[in-house]
């Protein structure tokens, strides 16, 4: 679909200032007293990235390296588990909501994702004895299935360091039409509260400018 690679300065730019499903869970994060803090922290980080046009900063640490150097050889070791074709993509936009979308790992098949997780081993032996997929990725996979329309996405964590049949964990989770109806309306929330407070930004700063 595009030739612009994940994690370059064009895949950023494409993303700056825009709702990813990487994030989305942040939106919709609640504590008993209501929303968490994840979700206006993403909202200033949003703003900020909008009036500046530049990315945020992102942090990585030694764990979150060997993820992204292990990718390509989780994304092989499950093309031959499900003996298909990743077609790799950078960016896909959200078909109704504008400024969200979408970073899939992968496009499978006709109707299918991937995303790909590659954490720390006592991470991936907990997703072995649980059988599940770690619930804070599901609403991520929902979103990304909103933006791509594909039928389901398939997770994947993956450690090299395991015995060769412990190393790949694949679990499918289908599209769940409802789910992504509360997501889509918690991120249009979201963006236009966004949208007031650029707006108020503007209104009181730009005033000042003038006078």
């Amino acid at each position: 679909m595009t030739e612009i690679l994940q994690g370059s300065a064009e895949w950023k730019a494409l993303r700056c200032g825009k709702v990813t499903a990487s994030r989305v869970a942040d939106i919709v994060a609640r504590t008993k007293t209501g929303p968490a803090a994840s979700r206006a922290n993403y909202l200033a980080q949003l703003i900020a990235e909008r009036l500046t046009g530049t990315p945020a900063e992102t942090y990585t640490n030694a764990a979150m390296q060997h993820g992204v150097d292990t990718e390509p050889e989780a994304r092989a070791a499950y093309e031959f588990y499900q003996g298909a074709t990743v077609e790799q993509v950078a960016f896909v936009p959200h078909p109704k909501i504008d400024q969200a979308g979408a970073s899939p790992d992968g496009l499978v098949a006709g109707d299918g994702l991937v995303e790909i997780k590659c954490p720390n081993t006592a991470t991936h032996l907990e997703t072995l004895l649980g059988q599940a997929v770690p619930a804070k990725y599901v609403d991520q996979m929902q979103f990304q299935m909103a933006c791509t329309g594909r039928k389901w996405c398939d997770f994947v964590s993956y450690d090299p360091r395991m015995p060769e049949y412990m190393r790949l964990f694949v679990k499918r989770v289908p599209r769940d039409d409802k789910r992504i109806d509360f997501l889509e309306t918690e991120i249009a929330s979201f963006l236009l509260e966004m949208a007031v407070k650029l707006s108020e930004l503007n209104s009181l700063y730009g005033e000042k400018e003038a006078a």
